[in-house]
C-alpha cells in the first residue's frame, strides 16, 4: 500500500487536481504549496501519521469537495509551522 498514491489517487477520483495550490504569506512573502507536495510531505512521518492522514482526507472529499481547501490550508499551516519552529534557536 502506498498511502501517497492512493491520496492522489482519491483526489483525482473526485476530480480534485493535486497541483492546485494553498497561498501563505511568511515574514510578509508569499509562499504556495500544492496538495501534491503537502501530501508528500507528510507522507515523509509514521506509518501512524500517513494512515490518519489518509484517513482524514477520504473523510474530507466525501463531502463534495466542501472542505479540500480548507483541509490543506490547515495541514499546510501545520508544515510551515514546524518548519519554522524548527529555525528558532532558544
Amino acid at each position: 500500500m502506498n498511502i501517497a498514491n492512493d491520496c492522489k489517487k482519491l483526489l483525482l477520483e473526485h476530480n480534485i487536481d493535486s497541483f492546485s495550490s494553498i497561498d501563505f504569506e511568511v515574514n510578509g512573502e508569499p509562499h504556495a504549496m500544492t496538495f501534491e507536495y503537502i501530501i508528500d510531505t507528510y507522507m515523509q512521518a509514521s506509518k501512524e501519521s500517513q494512515l490518519v492522514f489518509y484517513s482524514a482526507l477520504q473523510k474530507v472529499v466525501s463531502v463534495e469537495n466542501m472542505g479540500v481547501d480548507k483541509f490543506f490550508e490547515g495541514m499546510g499551516q501545520l508544515l510551515l509551522m514546524t518548519h519554522l519552529s524548527d529555525k528558532i534557536e532558544i
